[in-house]
């Protein structure tokens, strides 16, 4: 299976580190939530994996090849990259939306094939969206335009889909709808990279945490192992504990730090 990783990345802008040096494997047919306070460093790491962005030093490797030596075309097909401003400006359809990602199959202005109706027809069935093909983006609420974005990613057939707080300014049940419909994938064997600050939500989906915390990898692994008490009060400055729901899940209370 195919391997997406950075080794000793860093990146610079304006004059200044905003990530790293950063040494992580994006496990194949996972879902791992890339987690830390805002200004971390995860929206710069998805971008340098995407290869949106290029390492100030270090590597970003695509089954051991530096990302930047591989063909743009061949990029745009294996990693989807959804960012967090889902606003499109422009009026298009749905199915317009969803037809531009086989853009990096065909090129922009070749007539769609077969394969390419067939992508776009299962992308918007698997999303739930096939109902919204004629409408215009800009009528679209928050959860049916990520989905759509999502779907659109689906439509690329790749192997990796990387999204930037899919969850910002949903509602709770858009929220879980779309971190269903990422988990589903990793089921599926998408390997599926989720950056948040919302680390509550995202932790009962994601097989795999990454914490950061001003540009550096402070740990990874499983829930546990990643969201130590001692961890959470020295990366986001408060006292948390588990609290079992219900359903069996676990979840996070948090609490100011006691004075002292």
């Amino acid at each position: 299976m195919s391997v997406l990783e950075v080794r000793q990345a860093t990146a610079r802008r304006a004059g200044r580190n905003i990530l790293g040096p950063v040494s992580l494997e994006i496990p194949a047919g996972e879902m791992m939530a890339l987690i830390g306070p805002n200004g971390s460093g995860k929206s710069t790491l998805l971008r340098l994996l995407a290869g949106l962005w290029r390492s100030d030093t270090g590597d970003v490797l695509l089954d051991g090849v530096a990302i930047h030596c591989r063909p743009r075309k061949e990029i745009a097909r294996r990693i989807s990259f959804v960012p967090q401003d889902s606003q499109i400006g422009f009026e298009f359809t749905v199915a317009e939306i969803l037809e531009m990602g086989r853009y990096a199959h065909r090129g922009r202005f070749a007539p769609q094939t077969a394969a390419d109706r067939s992508a776009v027809n299962s992308a918007a069935a698997y999303c739930d969206i096939t109902h919204l093909a004629g409408r215009l983006v800009t009528t679209l609420s928050g959860g049916e335009r990520q989905r759509v974005l999502i779907a659109r990613s689906l439509v690329v057939e790749p192997e990796f889909i990387l999204l930037d707080e899919p969850t910002a300014n949903l509602d709770i049940q858009h929220a879980l709808d779309i971190l269903d419909l990422c988990q589903a994938l990793a089921r599926q064997g998408k390997t599926i990279v989720v950056a948040t600050h919302d680390f509550n939500l995202v932790t009962r989906y994601a097989t795999r945490l990454a914490l950061l915390n001003a540009g550096s990898l402070i740990a990874e692994g499983s829930r546990d192992t990643v969201l130590r008490p001692e961890t959470i009060r020295d990366v986001f400055h408060v006292d948390a504990e588990l609290v079992a729901t219900s359903v069996g899940e676990a979840v996070y209370v948090f609490h100011q730090r006691a004075a002292g």
